[in-house]
């Protein structure tokens, strides 16, 4: 609960590391003052705060950006976010950590809500010069990682691979043909198919161990639960219909699980359009994310979580709410840049045909937005104050054209659609809201899975 802070928390009110695990102890923030020398190098260590404490949560943000992953309990930092009390120690963290927008945007925030004092004014002019740290850089390099023997690969390990199509055809058949390339072949494929002209002679071109499934009710998250009620493998791993993998795909997710004594290898996915690639993709570190078209999950998260929330259906984020509770559970997940996809994102089938580009973009000016799934999900675990902040922060800047998101052009274009648009984007933001109030009354429906 690193960023569980008054100034902080509206800068990153959505995040699965400011809760903590159902346990209650903190297993992540590491004490700088207990590690191996090696780990120093990477650390940017000015040291501008009032109090030590505060320098410690800086030291430990920088070292779990900077991808260093220790299971030892010894090392791990003995104190609670909310001892990160001085204002001034808040701006400079945030000045450290984040981009000067963000920071900002906090401010006119809490000046909004009467939050703001003389002090504080003070202490945003007089922090302006501090610079922000670069946490992609450097980073720990994991330098055995490449020459590690697995004993699972060589054991090898059932793998019970799950892929839900819809009217992609044309995509899917290049994913199988990446599934029958792979160097590692003890897998069973487990495609749920639900599209309009079902066509199950399309299967009999592969070399693979395909269990097929035809599903005539559409539904993604339905599709995902029961391939996994059928899997037989001791890991799932789950795979979209359009996306492309290279040869050692398989191997090098059952690796990272091996290498890191991990639950969870949480594969990166490319995009060809949209958001630029983050920087972080490109090394190991705590994944803060989960994303059902390329992660290897072991069995027995499902069993003690349970499987993907049924509320989701027709809407997204199923898997980062399961991300979630597999964190809560105390499951551990790596950010696994090995295990990479490229995912072409089609125009057609699969989400799109339910209305949406991500949990955003709809693909219809008048949809509700965000997708009310992702109000449902906010709220449940992080309460209405840091949704409604969220919404403040990503609306205005998320209703450009998908091709642009993430680029300044399409923020600029973003905020003169809002403008322009003010009052039919709130009464969009407001029937997701209606919605989502009624999911939540509703409740979870999360079946069991032995």
């Amino acid at each position: 609960m690193i960023l569980n802070t008054s100034l902080n928390e509206m800068i990153k009110p959505i995040w699965y590391f400011n809760l903590e695990v159902d346990s209650g102890k903190n297993t992540y923030w590491i004490d700088h003052n207990k590690i191996h020398p090696k780990y120093l190098k990477i650390l940017d260590e000015n040291n501008y705060y009032e109090s030590k404490k505060s320098f410690s949560f800086d030291l430990a943000y920088q070292l779990w950006h900077r991808g260093v992953i220790d299971y030892n309990e010894k090392i791990l930092l003995d104190i609670k976010s909310d001892e990160l009390t001085s204002i001034n120690d808040q701006y400079i963290f945030s000045r450290r950590m984040f981009k000067p927008r963000w920071i900002y945007f906090s401010f006119i925030l809490r000046m909004f809500l009467f939050k703001v004092s003389v002090k504080e004014i003070k202490v945003l002019f007089k922090t302006r010069l501090i610079k922000k740290v670069n946490l992609n850089r450097p980073i720990y390099e994991y330098e055995d990682y490449d020459s590690f023997q697995s004993e699972f690969i060589r054991e090898k390990r059932n793998v019970s691979i799950i892929i839900p199509t819809l009217n992609r055809y044309r995509y899917l058949k290049r994913a199988l043909k990446n599934l029958e390339s792979q160097n590692y072949k003890n897998f069973e494929v487990i495609i749920v198919d639900q599209s309009d002209d079902f066509n199950p002679e399309f299967y009999n071109r592969f070399q693979l161990n395909i269990n097929l499934i035809q599903q005539k009710q559409k539904g993604l998250w339905l599709a995902r639960n029961r391939a996994i009620k059928k899997a037989k493998g001791e890991y799932f791993l789950f795979f979209d219909d359009d996306s492309k993998v290279n040869s050692n795909w398989v191997l090098e997710h059952i690796k990272c699980l091996d290498y890191f004594g991990a639950d969870i290898s949480a594969g990166v996915s490319k995009s060809k359009i949209g958001s630029p690639i983050p920087v972080h993709y490109n090394y190991f570190r705590w994944a803060d994310q989960l994303d059902t078209g390329n992660v290897l999950i072991k069995r027995e998260v499902f069993q003690k979580c349970g499987l993907f929330d049924s509320q989701f259906e027709g809407m997204r984020m199923g898997d980062g709410e399961f991300g979630l509770r597999a964190y809560l559970k105390g499951f551990k997940s790596i950010n696994n840049p090995k295990a990479e996809r490229i995912h072409l994102k089609v125009s057609f089938g699969g989400l799109r045909e339910m209305g949406s580009w991500d949990g955003i973009r709809s693909t219809s000016f008048f949809q509700p937005i965000p997708i009310p799934s992702l109000i449902y999900f906010f709220r449940k675990y992080w309460g209405t104050k840091k949704t409604i902040i969220f919404l403040l922060q990503i609306i205005p800047i998320s209703l450009s054209p998908y091709i642009l998101k993430g680029k300044t052009s399409g923020h600029f274009l973003s905020l003169l659609i809002f403008f322009i648009t003010l009052p039919i984007t709130f009464i969009r933001l407001y029937k997701s809201w209606i919605i989502a109030e009624e999911m939540l009354s509703e409740g979870e429906s999360i079946e069991l899975f032995k």
